[in-house]
Order: C-alpha cells, then sequence, then structure tokens
C-alpha cells in the first residue's frame, strides 16, 4: 500500500482513539439515532456528541439524514459494523482469558 494511502488509514484509526467516539459507534450499531437520543443512551453532553458526529462523519465512518428539525445518524457501511465487531470481541476475548487466569 502506498504511504499516503497509509497515511489516510492512519488519520481513520486516529479518529476512533477516542472512548466517546466507541461508545457512539457501538450505541448506532442499534439502529440510527438523533444526537438527543445518542446523548441520553451514553450519558455524554448533547455538545460533545455532536462534536464527535461530526468528526465520525468527515471520517465516512456515520451517515446523517435530515428529517425536519432533526438530523438522524447511523454507520456508513456495514464494514464499520465489522470492524466494531473485530475489535471489541478480540478485546472482550481478551479480557475474559485475563479473568480467567485471576481466578484459577
Amino acid at each position: 500500500m502506498p504511504p499516503q494511502l497509509l497515511e489516510m488509514v492512519a488519520d481513520r484509526f486516529k479518529a476512533l482513539a477516542e472512548p466517546a467516539r466507541l461508545c457512539i459507534l457501538d450505541t448506532l450499531r442499534r439502529g440510527e439515532s438523533t444526537v438527543g437520543d445518542l446523548a441520553d443512551r451514553t450519558g455524554l453532553h448533547p455538545a460533545n456528541v455532536s462534536k464527535h458526529l461530526q468528526l465520525l462523519h468527515q471520517n465516512g465512518f456515520v451517515e446523517r439524514r435530515k428529517e425536519g428539525l432533526y438530523v438522524h445518524y447511523r454507520l456508513s457501511d456495514e464494514r464499520v459494523n465489522a470492524l466494531c465487531d473485530m475489535m471489541c470481541g478480540k478485546i472482550q476475548e481478551e479480557a475474559e482469558a485475563q479473568r480467567k487466569v485471576f481466578e484459577d
């Protein structure tokens, strides 16, 4: 892969290097939501949710759809969901393995 593309990939991963954004993505895996809905579900302040959604949108992780006064957000692609599954699943497996070691 050319260095310029690797730089773009690194920038995309930087956008994910924030627990609040990962929480928002995880919440959006369950379906489309507005900023207010996401704030309620994540416990984040609506202004922070909006800021994080803007960055996630700029990096292609979420799409938005305006309906009246509301903007609805959803994952942009099934691959975003697959990426979350892969990374979260791996971390959960490692945490479970560590828990078992400490229990034994």
